[in-house]
């Protein structure tokens, strides 16, 4: 634990952080501005940000099942798509979550992990449910439909992150960079952590998933591709 606290202590990590992530940041968005712009504009926002967050390896799950260049679609990709969904929102979730209750407010550890758990699962909810409502589906149905579907990814995704988080961090604060990286690195083991479980909402029909990026609706109105079952 010691070596990882001493890896990720160290300026170099963040700054080989940014020349990857900000490199694969530019391949994404011009791909998406070249060969894939039919992508409704909820799922491009979902690709910036798992790239944001996880550079290469969020590139590489856009690369591999989120194009419409992608030989087939499976059960595999289409969790891989689902996964980024989530991970979009509560992602931007945990990091304004964590900054507000340790850079303002400045609480314990314990508050800490609620604010940011309590942050990530809100914005990541309403990222399914805002587009529920939006395609027509009741509030009381886009409700119950969107808490069954995104709550058992929400919920594995933030404790392995918020617990990686905190156990890396330490005491560090906004300042220190101990605090940048760890938040770095946790948002990338809730991503790993959540894909089983968006593979076992998918197969077992609680959840839909993304629309395959190779029949994407070309903008149509009134279709989205976030939906929950």
């Amino acid at each position: 634990m010691q070596a990882v606290e001493s890896v990720i202590a160290s300026p170099w990590f963040l700054i080989v952080w940014a020349l990857l992530m900000i490199p694969s940041e530019i391949a994404l968005l011009r791909d998406l501005k070249t060969k894939n712009s039919h992508l409704m504009s909820l799922m491009k926002l979902v690709w910036a940000l798992t790239v944001i967050y996880s550079g290469p390896l969020g590139l590489l799950i856009y690369w591999t099942c989120g194009r419409k260049e992608i030989p087939e679609d499976n059960l595999a990709r289409r969790a891989f798509r689902s996964v980024a969904h989530c991970y979009s929102g509560c992602g931007l979730g945990e990091i304004t979550g964590v900054i507000l209750a340790v850079g303002l407010l400045r609480v314990g550890t314990g508050a800490t992990a609620a604010i940011t758990f309590a942050f990530a699962y809100t914005v990541g909810f309403a990222l399914t449910f805002g587009p529920l409502i939006q395609d027509g589906v009741s509030k009381r149905r886009a409700l119950k439909d969107t808490f069954l579907a995104e709550t058992p990814s929400i919920f594995v995704m933030e404790i392995v992150a918020i617990a990686v988080d905190l156990t890396l961090a330490g005491n560090a604060g906004m300042s220190d960079i101990q605090f940048w990286s760890s938040l770095i690195v946790s948002l990338t083991c809730g991503l790993v952590a959540a894909y089983p479980v968006n593979v076992l909402l998918l197969h077992f029909g609680v959840k839909e998933g993304m629309m395959d990026p190779r029949m994407t609706d070309h903008g149509a109105p009134g279709h989205h591709e976030a939906h929950a079952h």
